[in-house]
């Protein structure tokens, strides 16, 4: 068994306190790697089509990977799945931060959670070992308090701590999943599955190093990144992920208004480098990472503290520019109430949006509200409606199960403003200006998407002489406004490498073409640190078959082709910015979506896969 992973995964069911240990083949591993196709594995093995969400036949996985906790950086996040809540299909989310490496530590590659619990759980795995402990103590509680409350409990202040929030105990559709009240697996609605079986956390400490399997191959490539990586001059470093908030107001493309606009008044206002120059206290960073793009900010007016980290570009255009606020303490603010509710920032954002919106039109009115002022702009408002959400009162009780369910109680033409696909609401990117979104959103298997694959301004930058996409045959620069053959394609071959690194456990911020690190170095660190002789092409098919098999998982309970759409909204004028009077064309995304079928083996009328696809991918057992 190679160093870099133990080939034990950890399964729990919480119906009848069993705790036992599976010990899946190396054949397994190296198909899957770990991460997103691993988790779709037991999910595609093991649970039932048709299941509630919500039920104990649900399955809940948290997946490591086979390089884990190793020293390079970036290879610190892991995947939880599920069947989602929110959407009825495909529930993943991935997150960075410390936790999976603990788990690692303590001897575990993944844990499985099956049943549910009649009274609050939380589990506690150390060194090998796991055990059910009494949680209802901290049942209700914010995740501040849940925290400080399991440091004191089993006296270590270096423990990690996986927990879902209030939003998750009341399931909220979109409640997440966070670790150490910073790293969030935010999308899908993971963290109200995990409440719904009554798990409020899963803590992990170990005292197991995680080594490769050949430590001068890989010393050799974590000296390569080194040298290779300037942190002084990283933009990711110095301002995180807000850095592109003006960039994408000067564009366009700032997501204003509920996606009416593409430019935002007060974008300055909410910017990273106000960030940067006013209330940020330091970069904070995730397990062995030297890119240290995380945001920790302090205001002391407004009880905000570090303790919960600071806001990422999407909390920031979440609950910022498309809900017309441009105060950046109010926004540090509301980023600080998400993190103790524990709820997904992009939903909530748009949730909000939607409903000022709708406020606007005269669909909602201060009786429906409780006498808020929902008009777009109100910070107030805004902040008293993220609470509103975690704990179901009032109006907050209709938004927190999503803007599709909300739209159709509220009825009178709402669904026009309720921005999502397949339930989920779309994330803080304009698929008008990157047209590749387009195809992203309308084919993720979550719902609305913006980490299927780098966005379109990569693509422009394409060239012959050592792009680092090159290896991938991308050598030709694509428009962002493009949404031909060229684009597909560009689009298609992406989208392979960054699902590889949802299942391989790489941070896109560290992988090309965002980050330093090479497409070759990763084969070469994945090689060092399992003993394998794996090569770019076998791990460009992993991130293939992940993208397949999540597409049968949706098949299963009743996806089609007709799923693969978008709101009207998109297919309109944008309203104001650079951009304005851009829109997606209809046919032209009915076209490149055939296409995108046929690039990824699958039917090009109906969007299943072929029988050819599945057994060319290893996935012959998912033929039936």
């Amino acid at each position: 068994m190679p160093n870099s992973y133990h080939g034990k995964i950890l399964r729990v069911n919480l119906t009848n306190n069993e705790i036992t240990v599976e010990e899946p083949s190396e054949v397994v591993y190296r198909r899957y790697l770990g991460g997103s196709a691993l988790s779709l594995y037991f999910l595609l093995r093991d649970l039932k089509p048709g299941v509630d969400p919500l039920g104990p036949e649900n399955i809940l996985v948290f997946m490591t990977s086979v390089i884990n906790g190793t020293s390079i950086s970036g290879a610190n996040r892991f995947s939880v799945a599920a069947k989602s809540p929110l959407t009825g299909g495909f529930g993943e989310a991935e997150a960075g931060g410390w936790w999976a490496p603990e788990l690692k530590a303590a001897g575990f590659d993944g844990i499985i959670i099956e049943g549910q619990s009649e009274e609050p759980v939380y589990l506690w795995v150390h060194d090998g070992q796991a055990e059910l402990r009494d949680a209802s103590h901290y049942w209700g509680k914010l995740s501040g308090e849940v925290q400080d409350g399991l440091e004191e409990e089993l006296g270590d202040k270096r423990i990690r701590v996986l927990q879902t929030g209030v939003a998750g105990e009341n399931l909220v559709l979109y409640a997440a999943i966070v670790n150490q009240l910073r790293h969030f697996n935010g999308r899908s609605g993971l963290g109200a599955v995990m409440g719904s079986k009554r798990l409020k956390a899963i803590v992990v400490r170990g005292k197991q190093r995680i080594q490769a399997t050949e430590k001068d191959g890989a010393r050799e490539v974590l000296q390569w990144f080194k040298d290779n990586y300037d942190r002084d001059n990283d933009m990711m470093h110095l301002q995180g992920t807000s850095r592109i908030v003006t960039g994408l107001d000067a564009s366009g493309i700032l997501p204003t208004r509920n996606f009416r606009d593409g430019s935002f008044e007060h974008a300055e206002g909410i910017s990273g480098q106000l960030m940067y120059d006013t209330i940020l206290t330091r970069q904070g960073t995730c397990y062995a990472c030297s890119v240290a793009c995380k945001r920790e900010v302090d205001v002391p007016e407004l009880g905000v503290t570090s303790k919960y980290g600071g806001p990422e570009y999407e909390t920031i255009a979440a609950n910022g520019s498309l809900c017309g606020v441009g105060d950046l303490k109010k926004v540090a603010k509301a980023n600080q109430l998400l993190a103790q509710y524990v709820i997904d920032s992009i939903s909530a954002g748009v949730s909000i949006a939607f409903a000022m919106e709708c406020y606007e039109h005269g669909l909602l009115t201060k009786e429906d509200t409780g006498g808020l002022e929902l008009t777009f702009g109100n910070d107030e408002a805004l902040l008293r409606l993220i609470e509103m959400i975690g704990r179901r009162e009032g109006i907050g009780n209709l938004l927190a199960d999503g803007v599709k369910r909300a739209a159709e109680r509220i009825g009178k033409g709402a669904e026009k403003f309720a921005m999502h696909v397949k339930g989920q609401e779309l994330p803080m990117h304009e698929p008008r200006g990157k047209r590749s979104l387009a195809i992203a959103y309308s084919t993720s298997p979550t719902g609305a998407d913006h980490m299927e694959a780098p966005h379109d301004i990569f693509y422009e930058g394409f060239h012959p002489e050592g792009h680092p996409l090159g290896p991938l045959g991308l050598i030709e620069p694509v428009d962002m406004l493009d949404l031909g053959p060229k684009k597909v394609k560009a689009y298609y071959y992406c989208q392979m490498a960054w699902s590889l690194y949802n299942s391989v456990g790489m941070c896109d911020f560290v992988g090309v073409p965002i980050g330093s690190l090479a497409l070759d170095k990763l084969v070469e660190h994945v090689n060092a640190a399992t003993g394998w002789d794996t090569s770019l092409w076998e791990l460009i098919k992993v991130g293939e078959r992940a993208n397949t098999m999540a597409r049968i998982f949706n098949y299963r309970e009743g996806f089609t082709r007709e799923d693969d759409t978008l709101p009207d909204r998109l297919f309109e004028p944008l309203e104001n910015g650079a951009l304005q009077g851009e829109k997606i064309d209809r046919d032209e995304l009915a076209e490149a979506l055939r296409l995108y079928y046929q690039f990824a083996g699958w039917d090009p009328d109906t969007g299943e896969p072929t029988e050819a696809k599945l057994i060319e991918l290893d996935l012959d057992w998912l033929v039936e």
